[in-house]
C-alpha cells in the first residue's frame, strides 16, 4: 500500500507547466491526505490559467495511479483569474504581437535593475503570464550571465533573431548580439535604432508581457522605446540611500513626461539577511522610498533585502525567484510581479495607454533642431540651428 513518502516520490516527478522544476520542488504542495487507497492532494500554485490546472490535473492523476491509487482528489488554491479587458492603443507600435510592455528603469546604474528585471519576469511566468524580458541596457547587459545563457549563440530565422527559452521566460540581449566584453561607443542616433531593432527584429511571440531592462538614466533610450512601443506602466528601482533617491526622481519625473502609467518602486538593498541567523539588519536604509511614492503618486511594491543568494544566483544564472522560492526576496519578488499584474489590468480597463502624444512632430527627413520642414515653398527658411 502506498505512504505518503511513496506520494511525495511520485509528484517530483510533475513538472509546473512550462518549467523543468517539480511541483514539490517548488513547494506548491501544502499537504497530503492518505486513507487507505484514496488520497487528497492540497495545492498551491502561482498561476489562475485554466490550462496550468487541467494540466496538473492530468499528471498528478497519471502519476499517482501508478502506485495503485485509486481516487485522487485535488484541493486547488490559486490566484484569482483577471477579468479580460480591452487593451486598446494608439500612436506606434512595432511589436503589435506583445500585449503589454513593462519599462524598468533607474536614474542611476549599481541599483540591481537588471536582477529585479530577472525575477520579477520569472516570478510572472510562475503565475502564468506569457513573458519575455528584452535587455536594452547598451552599456551593460548583464542578463545573458544572470539567465544562464552566456556564451549561447543566437539563432537566425530569415532576417530576424529568436529568442532563447530560459525559466519560462523568452529572452534577447544587446549582450547576446555583441562580442563578449566589447565596449560599445555609440552615438544618441546609434542608440535609438538599435534599441528600434531590439524590439522590431526579435521573433517575439505572442507574448503578454515583456519586461525591458533599461540603461540607467533619462535619455535617448528611454525617448527612443517608449516612441516605438505603448509602453504599459514603468517600474523604479533604487535603494534607500538619499543619494539614490535623487537619481530616482529624474526617472519618475521622466515616466510623467513620457504618459507612462508608474506601477511602482522596486527598493533594492532595503536590508541585509544574515545567511546565519536570519536576522535583518539595515545597511543602506530602509523605507526611504515611501515618502518618494507619495510625491510621484504611487506605491512601494517591493523592498528586497541583500541575500547572498541573489548575489550568486545572479553569478551562477540561478535566478532566486527560481531556485529558492522559500526565500525572503523570492516572496517579495512574487508579490512584486503580481502587484505589477494588478497594476497592468488596471490601465487596461481604462481603456490602455497611447504613445501618440510623444511622437516626434517633425516631417521625415527634416531635423528637429531644424524649422525647415515649416518653410513654404520658394522662401527661405530662418531660424534653427542653420543644419539646413
Amino acid at each position: 500500500m502506498a505512504t505518503v513518502v511513496d506520494i511525495k516520490n511520485e509528484l517530483q516527478n510533475v513538472l509546473y507547466p512550462g518549467f523543468t522544476k517539480s511541483i514539490m520542488d517548488f513547494g506548491f504542495v501544502k499537504d497530503i491526505e492518505l486513507n487507505n487507497d484514496e488520497c487528497i492532494v492540497h495545492l498551491e500554485i502561482t498561476s489562475s490559467a485554466a490550462e496550468v490546472e487541467a494540466k496538473l490535473n492530468e499528471d498528478i492523476k497519471t502519476v499517482l495511479g501508478k502506485i495503485g491509487l485509486k481516487t485522487v482528489h485535488i484541493q486547488l488554491k490559486k490566484p484569482e483569474a483577471p477579468k479580460q479587458q480591452s487593451n486598446s492603443v494608439s500612436g506606434k507600435n512595432v511589436a503589435p504581437q506583445i500585449k503589454n510592455f513593462v519599462m524598468v528603469s533607474s536614474g542611476k546604474g549599481g541599483v540591481g535593475k537588471s536582477t529585479t528585471t530577472v525575477n520579477l519576469a520569472i516570478a510572472a511566468a510562475m503565475q502564468g503570464k506569457r513573458v519575455g524580458i528584452l535587455d536594452a541596457d547598451i552599456y551593460g547587459p548583464n542578463i545573458p550571465r544572470m539567465m544562464g545563457l552566456q556564451g549561447l549563440e543566437v539563432e537566425v530565422v530569415g532576417n530576424k533573431a529568436k529568442p532563447f527559452k530560459a525559466y519560462g521566460v523568452d529572452v534577447m540581449s544587446m549582450g547576446s548580439l555583441m562580442e563578449e566584453g566589447q565596449a560599445l561607443i555609440w552615438r544618441g542616433a546609434m542608440i535609438m535604432k538599435a534599441i528600434e531593432q531590439l524590439l522590431r527584429d526579435i521573433l517575439w511571440e505572442e507574448l503578454d508581457v515583456l519586461f525591458i531592462d533599461m540603461p540607467p538614466g533619462t535619455g535617448d533610450a528611454q525617448l527612443t522605446l517608449a516612441q516605438s512601443v505603448p509602453v504599459t506602466c514603468g517600474v523604479n528601482v533604487t535603494t534607500p540611500q538619499h543619494v539614490a533617491l535623487d537619481d530616482s526622481r529624474r526617472s519618475l519625473d521622466m515616466f510623467k513626461k513620457l504618459h507612462i502609467p508608474v506601477a511602482g518602486i522596486i527598493e533594492n538593498m532595503s536590508g541585509f539577511v544574515c545567511p546565519n541567523c536570519q536576522t535583518v539588519s539595515d545597511i543602506f536604509g530602509q523605507g526611504t522610498c515611501n515618502e518618494l511614492a507619495k510625491t510621484y503618486d504611487t506605491q512601494v511594491i517591493g523592498n528586497i533585502p541583500i541575500e547572498p543568494a541573489i548575489r550568486e544566483g545572479g553569478d551562477e544564472g540561478k535566478p532566486i525567484v527560481y531556485h529558492f522560492p522559500e526565500s525572503v526576496s523570492a516572496k517579495k519578488y512574487m508579490q512584486a510581479a503580481q502587484a505589477i499584474i494588478n497594476h497592468i489590468d488596471g490601465v487596461n480597463a481604462q481603456g490602455g495607454v497611447s504613445n501618440a502624444q510623444i511622437q516626434p512632430t517633425t516631417p521625415p527627413g527634416v531635423s528637429a533642431c531644424s524649422t525647415a520642414g515649416k518653410a513654404k515653398p520658394q522662401e527661405k527658411s530662418e531660424g534653427g540651428c542653420g543644419c539646413h
